[in-house]
């Protein structure tokens, strides 16, 4: 994995832990915090890709539009 790459998970996995305590849900298994931040920044690039957009912009709208599930 790149650097970059990886800086942009470590972040996607900040911003998912951030709003989920921020809205009072219990935090899911580290594993599935960091699955869902690879499947964010994977998104992200690929939105990014098609409109030439911000990854860390992008990054943000699609954490906002993950609902808290029973970890999935």
């Amino acid at each position: 994995m790149g650097f970059i790459r990886n800086q942009q998970e470590k972040l996607a996995l900040k911003f998912l832990a951030w709003r989920r305590t921020r809205e009072g849900l219990p935090l899911p298994a580290i594993s599935i915090l960091r699955k869902q931040a690879s499947d964010l920044v994977d998104e992200a690039r690929a939105i990014a890709k098609k409109r030439g957009a911000n990854i860390v912009s992008i990054i943000k709208e699609l954490a906002d539009d993950i609902r808290p599930s029973s970890g999935k």
